[in-house]
This record gives C-alpha cells, structure tokens and sequence, in this order.
C-alpha cells in the first residue's frame, strides 16, 4: 500500500514537473510582443539587434507607459540585445566588439542611449548602471505617421558609417556607428 502511494506520488510530481517545462518553452512569436531582429553591415562590422516589439495599442506610450527620465529595456520582455563583431565607435564614442543590453532613458528633447555589460537579462528590473560600457546623449524627432509596433532598423550610410533608427508611437531616434576599419 505504501509502495503504490510512492508511485503514485513520484508519478503527480514527474506530470507536474513534465508540464512546468512544457511551458517554459512556449513558442516566442505566440507572445504579445513577438521577438524581432534588425541586422545590416555597416563596412564590414556586422550589426545584429534581438528585441521583442510591444504595440501602441491606443495607449500613450511615451511619457505615460513608458516614463520620461526612467530606463526602460527598449522593446518588451527580455532585455534588447545589440550585436557587434568588431570594435566600433557610436556617436563618436569607442566601443568594443560584442553583445550588449540595449537601454534608453527617454525624454521629451533628448534621449541617453546605454550599451550594458550585462547583455542577457530580463526588462530592466536589474539594470546595473556601473555595468555600463557606453552612454551617449540623441535627440528624438517627431513623425508624423504613428508606428505601431517598435520598429528597429539597421542602415548603411556611407563607406564605413550608418545609423540603428528605433521608431514607435510618434518618435524616432537614432545613433551613428562608424566603423574602425579602413578597408571597408
């Protein structure tokens, strides 16, 4: 009797435990905000940004959803991740090759733009500023037409410069990357 009540209970907790994996590994693109990427080269330094795009939705989203002055993951769920394969220079910073967070602060005339050490993480909830590699300072525009879906976009500008443009509700900012390469 006690034997059949162990199998019993090894068999609930193996189901349970069958099931919570089950979905843990739920389908990305069922989400809400489903996962997006925008890559390019820019010369010969491949670019590569994974984000999740959360839509307006009739919401006010920056300034109210998304607060001014506060560092928000730039996308949904997981911390957005940008990708470098060589060394490069953002407006006019050095930063080195590899895989960074990708926060922003917003505000209404000027936007902070962090690459963070701490590539894989989850939202914001534990960014750590002394993890910061580079901060630099954008101006957002206005558009006229509303973006529904954060839109994130790679381009070549030029021999070795180019820009990564973010758009969603009415604003649109943008940092340049050049390239540390002379043979692209």
């Amino acid at each position: 009797m006690l034997l059949k009540q162990f199998r019993a209970s090894l068999l609930l907790c193996l189901f349970f435990t069958i099931s919570t994996l089950a979905f843990a590994q739920q389908d990305k693109t069922q989400r809400v905000s489903p996962p997006a990427t925008a890559s390019g080269k820019i010369g010969s330094t491949q670019v590569t940004i994974n984000y999740s795009s959360p839509s307006v939705k009739g919401r006010k989203i920056f300034g109210e959803k998304e607060p001014y002055g506060k560092v928000w993951r730039t996308g949904a769920n997981e911390a957005t991740t940008i990708t470098f394969d060589k060394d490069v220079t953002i407006e006019g910073q050095p930063l080195k090759a590899g895989t960074y967070a990708l926060f922003t602060i917003p505000n209404q005339t000027e936007w902070t733009v962090i690459f963070n050490k701490t590539a894989e993480q989850w939202g914001a909830f534990k960014y750590d500023q002394a993890q910061d590699a580079l901060r630099v300072k954008v101006k957002p525009t206005t558009t006229k037409e509303l973006t529904e879906r954060l839109k994130i976009d790679v381009t070549p500008k030029g021999k070795n410069t180019g820009t990564v443009t973010m758009k969603w509700e009415n604003a649109q900012v943008s940092f340049r990357i050049k390239t540390n390469d002379a043979s692209a």
